[in-house]
């Protein structure tokens, strides 16, 4: 990534499925289908169970697909057993790296936990996903404060040069796996309040640097409003991301979104 704006990115967690090595790999040939061979104007990552990454690394050798991980651990190696090490995941292609996903949060990650891998990954030069959002809203926007300590905390000593490699994914939990989905308008308020903490934190230069992704029951039919209006920089897609056709419309619903929309 350059210091000019970054491609739009469409990333998708595929969580714990799908249950077998031969189901992710039809999956993932299918998505390949899917996005076809021309060089794409948008960055495409799947982050599939770690389990699955070295097969999933040999049937994509052309890296139009990129690889994500959907957890990592700050040490570089030692006694923590079930543990992977960045060195590890991008042993096998990873170049992404998921980072404080609300399932890793309500499990009991803690802040100080994903500050460190923060640091892990933005120092080894992978892109960090780091995921922020609110449980729930209220009528007094005390959920911009959830949101605002998420991000601070995550973010604390982070150096101006590494913001080439961060990307905030704005993932409200209350619409994850929900089937609600937060308005265009929603998204677009968020995106500007993470702006203005990005802003405040590292200066303007942050915001060509810095992608802000949406992330929550995102599908073909939401995603054009949710770019359109919501200008988001791209989607952190779960259950979606299962279905090789409403993937990859959503890649190509990112298409045509940056090419009638030329920066």
């Amino acid at each position: 990534m350059s210091n000019t704006a970054p491609k739009l990115l469409v990333m998708g967690n595929w969580k714990m499925n799908p249950p077998t090595i031969g189901s992710a790999k039809e999956l993932m040939l299918d998505i390949r289908k899917g996005i076809g061979r021309h060089k794409s104007e948008v960055e495409v990552v799947v982050a599939p169970p770690t389990v699955y990454l070295p097969e999933m690394e040999r049937i994509t050798p052309s890296q139009r697909i990129l690889l994500g991980a959907q957890d990592v651990h700050s040490e570089k190696s030692g006694p923590h057993t079930g543990e992977v090490s960045l060195s590890m995941l991008e042993s096998v292609g990873v170049s992404h790296i998921i980072i404080g996903h609300s399932e890793r949060r309500a499990a009991g990650e803690t802040d100080l936990e994903i500050y460190k891998n923060v640091q892990t990954v933005l120092k080894g030069k992978a892109v960090a996903v780091v995921c922020v959002g609110e449980t729930h809203r209220d009528a007094h926007g005390n959920y911009f404060g959830v949101v605002e300590a998420q991000l601070r905390a995550a973010l604390r000593d982070v150096k101006p040069m590494w913001l080439k490699y961060l990307t905030i994914a704005y993932e409200p939990v209350w619409a994850i796996g929900t089937g609600e989905t937060a308005t265009p308008e929603d998204a677009h308020e968020m995106r500007l309040f993470i702006q203005k903490i990005l802003m405040d934190r590292f200066g303007r230069s942050a915001l060509k640097k810095v992608r802000i992704l949406y992330g929550g029951s995102v599908k073909p039919q939401n995603a054009e409003a949710l770019l359109q209006e919501g200008e988001v920089d791209g989607f952190l897609i779960g259950g979606a991301s299962l279905k090789a056709k409403d993937f990859t419309e959503i890649v190509k619903i990112g298409e045509r979104y940056v090419k009638n929309n030329p920066s």
